[in-house]
C-alpha cells in the first residue's frame, strides 16, 4: 500500500501545499493529520489562487476523499467559511470528511491564547492567536470537546456549563479579561454541529478501508519539523507533531501505512515567530529574498524572517522523520543572485558542529559555516527538466543530496501546479 507523507523540513511555510496539490492527482485519498487553522497552504491551480487553512490541499483535485484527521484541531466557524470559500471558487467540498475524534477550538481558547501572549511580553511564543495551543492543552488535560460532542446536544450543553465556568474564572481572575457568554457559545456550536453533521464520522474506518484496498494515500502535514512539540525549538513550537511520526496517531491507522516520506524544503530558510535562527539575514539580501519570495504569512500576513539554506536542519529532519526524498521549493526566488550561500555546519566555541542541539542557549551562540556557490539566472519558470537548469542551480541541488544522503525528487521553479521539475516518481 503506497502511503506518502508530505511534511515541512524546516519551520513551515516551505510550500507544502503546492506539492500536495501536484501529487494529489495521483493519489486516491488525501489526509491532513495534525495542526489547526493557524497553518496556511497557498496553492495556484486552475488559474486561481487558493489559500487553505484546515481543508487538505487535495480538495482542489476533485473526486477523491479528503480527510481531516483526529490529530487536527478544528475551529468550526473557520472551517465552514473555508468550505464556502472553495465552493465559491468552483471546487466541490462534497468529499470532505471530518474525524469525529478531532478536537474543537472553542472561543475561550482564542481568548486565552491572546491573553497569555500579552502576559508573556517579550518572552511570548509568537502564536497566531487562533487558540491552537490552548485547545491541544485541553485535549491533554481531558477537558476538551470533540467533533462528536457537537452532535449530542444534551451532553454538550451540560459539559459546556462546567468547563466554561472554570475558563471564565481563569480569564477574569488571572488575566483580567471579560467573561464569555454560555448561551452564545452553546447556540453557535450546536448550529455548527448541525451544519457539519453529515461530514463527521469515524474517519479511521474510512482510511482503513482504503488501506485494505491497497489504495494510494497522501498524508499532508502542517507547519514544519522545527515546530514539532518534541523536536522543534521548544518552547517556540506548535502543539502537535508535524513530523512523519505524527501520522499514525493523527489518522488512526498503524505506522506501516507510511512507505515514503517527502520532506519539503525551501531553497532558503524562513521562520515566523520567536526563537533562535542561525542563518538569519538582517541585511539587504534578506530583504531581497523576503520581497522576491513574497515571504509574508498566509494566515497572519506577518513578514517572515529569512536566511540562507541550513543543511544542519535538513540532516536533522532526515534522521528524525525518515525522509526518503526532498521536494525543493522556491528555486526561482534565488534566481538572479550572483552568488548564494549554504550553511554546511555550525561553529560553537571554536569547534565544528553538525547536529542540531536541543538547547536554545547553545543554538543562540552557534555561528553558520557557509559554502558559497555560483548563482543562476533570474527566470527558470519554464524549465521542466533537471538538465536544462542553469549549472549553478544543478550544483545547488547536488550539494543538498551529497550533504544529506537524500535525493531531491521534485523542484519547484514557480508557484503554479505545472511549474515543477520531476526527477523521481513518488507514487
Amino acid at each position: 500500500m503506497p502511503g506518502l507523507v508530505v511534511f515541512g523540513s524546516q519551520w513551515g511555510d516551505e510550500g507544502k501545499g503546492r506539492f500536495v496539490d501536484y501529487l494529489a492527482g495521483q493519489a486516491d485519498m488525501v489526509i491532513r493529520y495534525q495542526g489547526g487553522n493557524n497553518a496556511g497552504h497557498t496553492v495556484y491551480a486552475n488559474g486561481q489562487e487558493f489559500k487553505l487553512r484546515t481543508i487538505p490541499s487535495g480538495i482542489i483535485s476533485e473526486g477523491k476523499p479528503c480527510v481531516i484527521g483526529n490529530g487536527v484541531v478544528i475551529d468550526p466557524a473557520s472551517l465552514l467559511k473555508e468550505i464556502e470559500y472553495v465552493e465559491a471558487k468552483g471546487v466541490s467540498a462534497a468529499n470532505l470528511h471530518i474525524s469525529d475524534r478531532a478536537h474543537v477550538i472553542m472561543p475561550y481558547h482564542k481568548v486565552l491564547d491572546a491573553l497569555s501572549e500579552a502576559r508573556l511580553g517579550d518572552a511570548k511564543i509568537g502564536t497566531t492567536g487562533n487558540g491552537i495551543g490552548p485547545c491541544y492543552a485541553d485535549k491533554t488535560s481531558r477537558c476538551g470537546f470533540r467533533m462528536c460532542d457537537l452532535l449530542e446536544e444534551d451532553r454538550f450543553s451540560k459539559k459546556l456549563k462546567v468547563v466554561l465556568e472554570g475558563k471564565n474564572e481563569l480569564i477574569t481572575k488571572i488575566y483580567g479579561g471579560k467573561p464569555l457568554s454560555y448561551d452564545e457559545i452553546l447556540n453557535d456550536y450546536l448550529e455548527y454541529g448541525r451544519k457539519l453533521k453529515d461530514r463527521i464520522e469515524d474517519t479511521s474506518l474510512l482510511i482503513y478501508d482504503y488501506v485494505k484496498q491497497n489504495k494510494k494515500i497522501l498524508f499532508e502535514g502542517a507547519q514544519g519539523m522545527l515546530l514539532d512539540l518534541d523536536y522543534g525549538t521548544y518552547p517556540f513550537v506548535t502543539s502537535s507533531h508535524p513530523t512523519a511520526g505524527g501520522v499514525a496517531c493523527g489518522v488512526g491507522v498503524g505506522p506501516q501505512v507510511v512507505t515514503d516520506v517527502l520532506g519539503v524544503v525551501k531553497s532558503y530558510t524562513t521562520r515566523v515567530g520567536e526563537g533562535p535562527f542561525v542563518t538569519e539575514l538582517f541585511d539587504e539580501t534578506g530583504d531581497a529574498i523576503r520581497n522576491k519570495g513574497h515571504e509574508f504569512g498566509t494566515v497572519t500576513g506577518r513578514p517572515r524572517r529569512c536566511g540562507w539554506l541550513d543543511l544542519v536542519i535538513l540532516r536533522f529532519a532526515v534522521r528524525v522523520s525518515g525522509i526518503t526524498a526532498f521536494a525543493l521549493s522556491r528555486m526561482d526566488t534565488l534566481g538572479g543572485f550572483d552568488t548564494v550561500k549554504v550553511c554546511v555546519g555550525y561553529e560553537y566555541e571554536g569547534k565544528m558542529v553538525d547536529n542540531y542541539p536541543a538547547s536554545l542557549e547553545m543554538l543562540s551562540k552557534m555561528k553558520p559555516v557557509y559554502k558559497e556557490m555560483q548563482g543562476w539566472r533570474d527566470d527558470i519558470s519554464e524549465i521542466r527538466n533537471f538538465e536544462d537548469l542553469p549549472q549553478g542551480a544543478q550544483e545547488y541541488v547536488k550539494l543538498i543530496e551529497e550533504e544529506t544522503g537524500v535525493p531531491v525528487a521534485m523542484i519547484g521553479v514557480g508557484p503554479g501546479r505545472e511549474q515543477c521539475v520531476m526527477r523521481k516518481t513518488m507514487f
